[in-house]
């Protein structure tokens, strides 16, 4: 167990998570016991098979575990074959509009069909949309958004608000639940943080389906980060959220990187190295902005779990390493302390560190991950 591990098995940092059923995206469980899932979506055009497939791998390689794919027309559809086959992550189709497009995109392999009830038609047009998906083995996601609502949801409301998505979320759901189809998730966002909590938090306790978080069009990155992590953070502490994407008006490898990061900081999942590091202030003995910086970008390849302090002098340095992997506090004199599994191990120059910090670190995640590899059979003597 490392550092990090043992630090998030402390009994008040335990979130019970609320029991929903668990469905598959493709190969991916979402929902049940299942990790929870980080996701974004594509913004290349979708007809453009070679540049949505790069853009898929940049995603991929930023540990998207679902990504979404837009299908709005015809050209979109017919491309879509060649990037499914092309992903090595499942892909959802999203589908607004036009219920052909959630057909055709059913048969060119995709593993789930994201549909918003208040433009996807008829309950005749959704109907066949359940037959697709159930004959070629997609999940559904029922995606409400509040700037999309039905009509007569508005009509009956006065405005977009928690009950009324709620209440559209629900009625679809039971056009899926009455033709006995139950592979589908729920989603109600709105760009207003608390409409989004309020919407999700009745949704919770009004049905057992996974539910896929996200405040829409949070933003762009610094704004859109800090809304995403105060409302998917607050229902992620209260337990509730089997998968997730963070909307950012950005690099859509910077939601997926944020989602990590607020799951990481609930104790919910860890994936690469948790830099936990100081602010600076005059007591440093280096630059910590420009140390941290560079080791955020020279240790961005490494995905197994671990944690790396990096703290400016002796004051707190001493004991954030103790709950760490690695370690490194400025003591001054142009050198500083390395700790090794929360242990003072050596001291070392800070005109080297970047560079050392790296090693270790990389030695230490090839440690972790080969211990956790599954171990070959012993040959049959």
């Amino acid at each position: 167990m490392t550092a990090q591990d043992a630090a998030h098995h402390r009994p008040w940092r335990a979130i019970e998570r609320r029991k929903s059923r668990k469905i598959r995206v493709g190969d991916v469980e979402v929902g049940g016991d299942a990790p929870i899932t980080v996701q974004s979506m594509t913004n290349t055009l979708t007809a453009d098979a070679g540049a949505t497939i790069d853009q898929i791998r940049r995603l991929e390689e930023a540990g998207a575990d679902i990504v979404r794919v837009s299908c709005p027309d015809e050209a979109s559809t017919a491309a879509f074959s060649t990037i499914a086959k092309a992903a090595k992550v499942p892909l959802v189709a999203d589908i607004h509009f036009h219920y052909r497009r959630a057909i055709e995109a059913a048969q060119a392999g995709a593993a789930c069909l994201r549909i918003n009830p208040g433009n996807i038609g008829s309950p005749d047009r959704v109907r066949e949309v359940i037959q697709a998906a159930r004959d070629h083995g997609c999940s559904i996601r029922i995606g409400v958004n509040a700037g999309s609502l039905e009509r007569d949801l508005l009509e009956k409301y006065g405005e977009p608000c928690p009950d009324a998505m709620v209440e559209s979320a629900l009625s679809h759901a039971r056009i899926l639940q009455d033709h006995d189809f139950h592979e589908f998730k729920i989603s109600v966002k709105a760009s207003d943080v608390f409409m989004t909590v309020a919407a999700y938090q009745a949704l919770a306790e009004a049905i057992d389906c996974p539910l896929h978080l996200g405040i829409t069009e949070a933003g762009a990155t610094r704004t859109g980060t800090v809304k995403s992590s105060i409302g998917l953070g607050n229902l992620l502490w209260a337990g509730i959220g089997d998968t997730i994407r963070v909307s950012l008006a950005a690099d859509p490898v910077e939601e997926i990187k944020v989602g990590f990061d607020i799951l990481k900081s609930l104790g919910l999942r860890h994936r690469g190295v948790n830099i936990i590091a100081c602010p600076s202030c005059a007591r440093q003995g280096f630059n910590v902005i420009a140390t941290v910086e560079a080791l955020e970008q020279r240790l961005a390849h490494i995905s197994t779990p671990m944690s790396l302090s990096i703290i400016g002098c002796v004051v707190n340095g001493p004991g954030e390493a103790l709950m760490t992997d690695v370690g490194f506090t400025g003591g001054g004199k142009g050198a500083g302390m390395v700790y090794l599994a929360g242990k003072p191990d050596h001291k070392m120059d800070n005109d080297r560190m970047v560079d050392h910090i790296v090693e270790l670190v990389e030695a230490k995640a090839a440690e972790l991950a080969a211990a956790s590899s599954p171990k070959p059979l012993a040959a049959a003597e």
